[in-house]
């Protein structure tokens, strides 16, 4: 079987070529959705680019079945299509996307116990270090030349959107007085200053992003600068970052992924990382779009980790839920969630119904509001640390989902979502000034949801979690709808009294009718939380605010969502000084 190991490999390699090239091919037309500012066919293209991957997947899988008997192939011979596979490896401008994309279609085909790296590729075989890419994966500019300002515009010129700026002077002005205010006072320029700028703008929802990094002497500052679409104009210069943890939120894994145009993918993480250290690759994979390779990674980093500590795995703190069971690392900051063979009472669903409400979070823009998950099939932990209380409650709900092979529990379905403070857990501990904060982000967060076509179902206060940085989230989807599918009512009067105290309805329901008016029943409950929610969210109790979200929705209205505050807008510098001209 040595004489196919050579045209397997190579039809490996072709069938992840194709892939890329339709990535690539759906990422370089992000710039023209852009400038024709085609926000429904950014959506789209969005939804349709995750598909992607595993489309590439099946028709490889199915190619070495049909030509190649790929059941019948014997180990030997898979090792030498690795070994020929390696060698293709050498020239790749992708060589670790080559590489897991090997893994995915030679685990489709092989059982788990050749999951080792005689077959597929646990560890990487392939630098990506200082792979030559054209164009390059950054251009530097030098201020020195012509000054900082003229520079600023160069690059931006420089770009090539065919839409022109409205007032490019206007808005670098803007841009160098946050700089300024940032920095305190101009640093003195040393021989190396220079501007490193990412040549690919990122492209998300209706923002392009210049990303990249002014390095003068042994300082290096970052920024990302963003791009919109001025009303009835042209392009404008709408923010400027320059804190890294400012701009790591726009890699948030709670938001929509980026398109970007990259021959060397791996050339723009490494390029990233030196702005963001504390960016895991696998997170900064992910957001590019690269789903796959984000996973990879994920899972090498959690393997290693597991090597590097000795804590359990225990079942995650806050309520059970009725359709996961939710257990953590305490040393690793992820939850793990299995679904459950039989779900709680009150919850009409299945399996099938499940995956695929997750399936939708990765397909819609969230916002900020809903956590990225990544699934997993055949994972495996080893037993002895999986705690004696999780071990039993994941064989007594979960046995479907499990394997045990050797000293490891294989679980053969799950999602890995960051581990937050449930919102629930946090307002028990909370003082006035955090309560207010988190109710506040509550509300605001179902309303960003609402106006993104998200209606969360499930509303209480468990199923949302705080992050680090105080912003509520999102992250129990098995009731998830789109908001345009819902049918918001008001509770018809009672036709007596007596019903009216009833503990029945006194009215039909469908399946997909929601009444606001009953969410303060399971919502406000205290009273510490229900005045701070009235105060700022009473207009959610009530169908009128949901039916007028729908109809924008309907009409196609695409709502603005910002991932930075109001404040660093350069609209606001803008109308400012707009209002001290007239007045002078």
């Amino acid at each position: 079987m040595d004489s196919v190991a050579q045209p397997i490999a190579m039809a490996i390699m072709n069938g992840f070529d194709r892939h890329y090239h339709l990535f690539r091919e759906s990422c370089g037309l992000a710039k023209s959705r852009f400038e024709r500012a085609d926000w429904l066919a950014v959506q789209k293209a969005v939804r349709e680019r995750i598909g992607f991957y595993d489309a590439r997947v099946r028709e490889c899988v199915d190619r070495l079945h049909r030509e190649y008997d790929a059941e019948s192939i014997d180990k030997l011979t898979w090792q030498q299509v690795k070994l020929y596979y390696t060698g293709l490896l050498m020239s790749h401008k992708q060589p670790e996307l080559a590489e897991t994309f090997f893994n995915s279609v030679v685990c489709r085909i092989l059982h788990r116990r050749y999951f080792n790296n005689d077959f597929i590729f646990v560890r990487p075989a392939a630098s990506t270090e200082y792979i030559e890419s054209d164009p390059p994966t950054y251009h530097s500019y030098y201020p020195a030349e012509h000054g900082l300002r003229q520079t600023i515009e160069n690059l931006f010129e420089e770009i090539g959107w065919e839409l022109p700026f409205s007032n490019l002077a206007r808005d670098v002005d803007c841009l160098m007085r946050a700089v300024r205010a940032h920095l305190g006072d101009w640093p003195r320029a040393e021989a190396n200053c220079q501007l490193q700028v990412l040549s690919s703008p990122f492209y998300r929802n209706k923002g392009a992003y210049v990303i990249g990094k002014a390095i003068n002497g042994n300082q290096e500052y970052p920024f990302a600068i963003a791009v919109l679409h001025e009303e009835g104009g042209g392009l404008v210069l709408d923010a400027v970052l320059l804190d890294a943890w400012r701009i790591g939120l726009l890699f948030s894994l709670n938001r929509a992924y980026f398109m970007a145009d990259m021959e060397v993918p791996s050339g723009y993480v490494q390029f990233l990382r030196s702005i963001l250290p504390g960016k895991p690759r696998s997170e900064l994979y992910t957001m590019l779009g690269l789903q796959k390779q984000g996973k990879t990674l994920f899972y090498r980093d959690l393997m290693h980790h597991l090597r590097h500590s000795n804590d359990s795995f225990i079942i995650a703190p806050g309520i059970p839920g009725l359709v996961m069971l939710v257990f953590t690392l305490p040393s690793y900051p992820y939850v793990f969630k299995v679904i459950r063979d039989e779900f709680g009472a009150g919850k009409d669903s299945d399996r099938a119904t499940v995956k695929s409400k997750y399936q939708l979070v990765k397909q819609v823009d969230r916002v900020g509001r809903l956590a990225d998950t990544l699934e997993f099939s055949d994972v495996a932990l080893p037993k002895s640390r999986i705690s004696a209380e999780l071990m039993s409650a994941l064989w007594a709900h979960v046995p479907s989902s499990l394997d045990s092979q050797d000293d490891d529990l294989i679980i053969r379905h799950l999602y890995i979502e960051r581990r937050m403070t449930p919102l629930n857990l946090y307002l028990g501990q909370a003082n006035d000034t955090q309560l207010e904060h988190a109710v506040k982000e509550y509300g605001n967060a179902i309303r960003e949801l609402a106006c993104a076509n998200i209606f969360p179902g499930d509303m209480l206060w468990k199923n949302f979690g705080v992050t680090r940085y105080g912003r509520v989230v999102f992250y129990d989807y098995d009731e998830i709808e789109y908001l345009t599918d819902c049918n918001f009512r008001h509770i018809p009067e009672a036709p007596n009294p007596d019903l009216e105290l009833s503990a029945e309805v006194w009215y039909s329901v469908a399946k997909n009718d929601v009444f606001p008016e009953e969410f303060a029943t399971f919502l406000l409950g205290s009273e510490r939380v229900r005045s701070v929610f009235m105060k700022h969210h009473a207009d959610l109790l009530r169908p009128e605010f949901w039916l007028r979200t729908q109809d924008r929705l309907r009409r196609g209205y695409i709502e603005d969502f910002f991932p930075y505050p109001e404040e660093l807008r350069f609209s606001r510098q803008r109308a400012t000084r707009s209002r001290s001209e007239k007045a002078l």
